[in-house]
């Protein structure tokens, strides 16, 4: 679900935040990637414009920061280890992950434009449900 809050001058950064809910534990960390690009979703570690984060595992609002008018999108990985990397086995996640916009997850992650999102007039809080595969 998407909230907007208050009013702004459209060309004005705004406030970004998530909640991340469903997870099966409460160790290690989120890895957190917010880009514009959907070249670059999910994986933006070669996103020159990208926001990553490494914070550890909370409940409640994760402030992202502000953020420029436009579009982006979030992916969230729950490293239940730690080691800083979404753990596979023959492919399939061993770790949680979640995207903005909670779209269907089936086979590969799924695409920009079904996570995207718009920052416009107010700050944007998205609230992503973690899914675990193993």
């Amino acid at each position: 679900m998407t909230l907007l809050v208050g009013a702004a001058p459209v060309d004005m950064a705004q406030p970004l935040s998530m909640d991340v809910q469903g997870l099966r534990s409460a160790r290690g960390n989120f890895l957190i990637c917010v880009t514009r690009s959907p070249e670059h979703f999910p994986d933006c570690s070669h996103d020159p414009d990208r926001r990553h984060f490494t914070v550890p595992v909370t409940s409640g609002a994760i402030a992202l920061g502000a953020m420029a008018p436009g579009t982006y999108a979030i992916a969230v990985i729950h490293d239940e280890n730690g080691n800083g990397k979404l753990d596979t086995f023959a492919g399939i996640p061993r770790e949680g992950v979640g995207f903005s916009r909670n779209p269907a997850i089936r086979f590969g992650a799924p695409s920009f434009r079904s996570a995207q999102f718009q920052m416009l007039n107010g700050g944007v809080r998205q609230d992503i449900k973690v899914k675990y595969f193993l």
